[in-house]
């Protein structure tokens, strides 16, 4: 009997869903081994170098991805942090966000963009995501906007950027924080996502397009005063010596081992984000006209961190596309509204979230990484179309028979 090793929604943060191993046949959502296999000695040698130098926090490592990826990015400044949530919550507190504030920002992104404000003791304002593009709507926003808002999050949802500067001009003069956990190497307008906003915050989570082999983030921005405060932040609220504490910080310190990791990756990033993209290609050349798919818009570079489309039969797909080997998931079945989580503290929404319920009801994530073989596209491509016109053969013959 093949192993089932695919799970309806793969939890975000469980690393071990997707490096396991995959039987004969199986083709995974995400494949670390592959990945990890094309730049093998490289890893081996970075780990080896930090285990030598037996420096663990806040060393060489860190420093050198910190300009690495500032430079990447096209910012004056990175801050390295332990994670994604890591880097929204410090950004919101230094941008002094904090109770009786409100924060602009979507529910159809995972809970941590939300977990974030909550945190803070900021009350979260939804707003609904614009059809096709799926990301924050520019035109909501402007009804969204009060007194009390103090910051808004828009989400580059899996890997397209939202319109910040549409959403700077319909709320103009407060700080924007771009969650691009899931936009590495993404861009809006020709210019790379976080060009536009207060700060960019990113996930390094194993499974993103830049994965480290752990937890880690990071934090881009223009602003050297606001990096300065978030480097104090991450570090204890440190500040002139190690004994010197001028604010109430936390640890949220990346480790050595994961800059090592980075480092590494990085210069192949581009590489592999052209590939997700030709994947994606095929994909919509294959699936465009019976799935609804993201559009990508002619201003943004769609970095391909996943491959969604939208479909009213997605559980029945999603259990088929499983029982035959493949990796299907949901990102992400409940709006953020809609969680238990959410229902013991303060939020909003302003206007409808109609897009966003229809989003959450319908959406199905087909597996995709560079190291995918184009067959199995083809394969997947295969399965999905047999399935789907199966089940719209039986629902069609299930009306026809209520009929006589």
């Amino acid at each position: 009997m093949r192993r089932k090793l695919f799970r309806a929604v793969p939890p975000e943060g469980e690393g071990g869903l997707l490096g396991d191993e995959f039987a004969t046949g199986d083709i995974p959502l995400v494949d670390l081994r592959a990945q990890y296999r094309t730049i093998q000695s490289d890893v081996d040698e970075a780990i080896k170098r930090v285990v030598d130098r037996q420096s663990f926090v806040d060393g060489a490592e860190c420093a050198a991805f910190e300009e690495e990826f500032a430079e990447f990015c096209g910012s004056s400044c990175a801050i390295a942090v332990s994670n994604g949530t890591a880097a929204l919550e410090l950004t919101l507190e230094a941008l002094g966000v904090g109770e009786g504030d409100e924060v602009v920002t979507v529910s159809h992104t995972f809970i941590a963009t939300v977990a974030a404000i909550v945190r803070v003791g900021a009350t979260p304002v939804f707003v609904d995501v614009s059809p096709g593009k799926w990301t924050m709507s520019p035109d909501a926003v402007a009804g969204a906007v009060t007194p009390r808002t103090r910051a808004i999050v828009p989400v580059h949802l899996y890997g397209h950027p939202a319109d910040v500067p549409a959403v700077a001009a319909a709320a103009p003069g407060i700080p924007i924080v771009e969650d691009a956990a899931q936009a590495h190497g993404a861009s809006y307008h020709g210019t790379p996502v976080g060009t536009a906003a207060a700060a960019a915050c990113y996930s390094f989570y194993p499974g993103k397009n830049l994965g480290a082999y752990g937890d880690a983030g990071a934090i881009v921005t223009d602003d050297e005063m606001l990096a300065r405060r978030l480097r104090s932040l991450r570090d204890h609220g440190r500040s002139g010596g190690k004994y010197v504490h001028r604010l109430i910080g936390t640890n949220a310190r990346m480790a050595e081992l994961q800059a090592a990791v980075l480092r590494v990756k990085l210069p192949h990033l581009r590489e592999w984000t052209n590939d997700r993209r030709a994947l994606a290609r095929r994909y919509e050349e294959e699936l465009s006209g019976s799935f609804e798919l993201q559009v990508e818009s002619e201003w943004a570079m769609h970095v391909r961190h996943l491959f969604v489309l939208l479909h009213p039969e997605r559980d029945r797909l999603l259990e088929a596309l499983n029982r035959r080997g493949i990796g299907a998931a949901l990102h992400y079945p409940v709006p953020i509204h809609q969680q238990e989580a959410l229902s013991r503290h303060d939020w909003r929404a302003a206007g409808t979230l109609a897009e966003t319920e229809r989003l959450a009801s319908q959406c199905l994530s087909l597996p995709l990484y560079p190291e995918l073989p184009v067959f199995a596209v083809e394969q997947i491509v295969r399965v999905l179309r047999d399935e789907a016109g199966g089940a719209g053969a039986e629902s069609e013959r299930a009306s026809a028979a209520e009929r006589t």
